[in-house]
């Protein structure tokens, strides 16, 4: 098969195009023709490479993928040959406590696709246990549902299973033009709660803004926490997303109103950080971690995505051989939405 193959860290022109093997499925696998595959900011981080990473050479990136089923091992009986499916990034044994209480995200052994053991979607094929995967309806294609599975999931299970939003509450997205902010948007709209969003750029704020935003704030521009402060009357937030963490903490934690949580869900500016407590005991705040979601929250919010009451937004769309291209464009930041490959 086709395949973007990693052998050793560094930029985008690491990223090869070249000929794999085809991996075949065993008892409870299936085997996936995969159609698309989108990138993620995870997918820069581990072809850089950080302290703890353990992958084996070659290796191949991508924790989104959909396509269709061509080969089931033994026992498999939920697909057959010809499923359209989307795919579940969220690695687990499926058979640890946490598992089997439905909170597969806390597997011990689990993680992410295509940053563990487990080679990812740059390519023609791939194969995977049966719980990892999600049939999907004919209406939607396979560069949506690649586009949509990580990034919806992720905000599903902060904002609403572990943020607990409420209608009537409010919500401050930091970013506009992420993946993971566009699907934060839609679901904290979805709810009926109001939201603020801060960004980059006034293109990308309106683009946010046709999401469902009600407020937009370009940093730009002007201070975004005292902003946020002064267009809440001085109350602050019921909810802030914070998935840059270094540059924004701080300011995250002022615009937070009383008994109010900070969704803590990435550090793409850089993981250390200094915090003034005062803030967490004297306003009553609640600093909330979470990262991918259990099979439970996948379903819910796919479902959400397969009934259109939300949709994912797709940037730009690449073949699979220009893979580093792609990671070019995704670090540049001028994309607004998604990136996928199509294979």
């Amino acid at each position: 098969m086709k395949a973007i193959l990693l052998q050793e860290h560094g930029g985008p022109e690491k990223l090869i195009f070249s000929e794999f093997e085809t991996p075949h499925p065993g008892p409870g696998e299936v085997q996936v023709n995969l159609k698309a595959a989108a990138l993620n900011r995870l997918d820069l981080w581990t072809r850089n490479g950080y302290p703890g990473l353990k992958i084996v050479y070659p290796y191949i990136l991508g924790g989104d993928g959909a396509g269709v089923v061509t080969a089931i091992g033994e026992g498999v009986t939920r697909f057959a040959i010809g499923d359209r499916v989307v795919i579940n990034g969220t690695l687990s044994c499926g058979m640890c406590d946490a598992c089997l209480a439905g909170e597969d995200n806390l597997c011990r052994v689990g993680g992410v696709l295509g940053e563990t053991a487990v080679r990812g979607t740059y390519a023609e094929y791939i194969v995977l246990p049966e719980r990892q995967l999600l049939k999907i309806p004919d209406h939607l294609s396979f560069e949506d549902a690649a586009a949509a599975s990580l990034v919806f999931m992720t905000a599903y299970h902060s904002l609403i299973t572990k943020g607990r939003l409420k209608p009537g509450e409010t919500v401050l997205v930091l970013g506009a033009g992420g993946g993971a902010n566009t699907a934060y948007i839609q679901l904290a709209k979805l709810i009926g709660a109001t939201v603020y969003v801060v960004g980059s750029s006034d293109e990308k704020l309106a683009k946010a803004e046709e999401l469902g935003a009600d407020f937009t704030i370009n940093r730009h521009a002007e201070d975004w926490g005292k902003a946020v402060f002064q267009m809440t009357e001085k109350r602050g937030v019921d909810v802030v997303v914070d998935n840059v963490g270094q540059a924004t903490w701080a300011s995250s934690l002022r615009a937070l109103a009383r008994g109010g949580r900070m969704l803590v869900v990435g550090n793409t500016s850089g993981y250390e950080i200094r915090i003034d407590s005062r803030y967490i005991f004297g306003k009553h705040v609640s600093i909330i971690g979470s990262s991918m979601a259990p099979q439970a929250d996948f379903r819910r919010v796919m479902g959400l995505l397969f009934a259109r009451k939300v949709r994912p937004v797709v940037g730009a769309v690449l073949p699979l051989e220009e893979a580093s291209k792609a990671h070019e464009i995704l670090e540049q930041g001028e994309v607004f939405g998604k990136i996928v490959l199509t294979c």
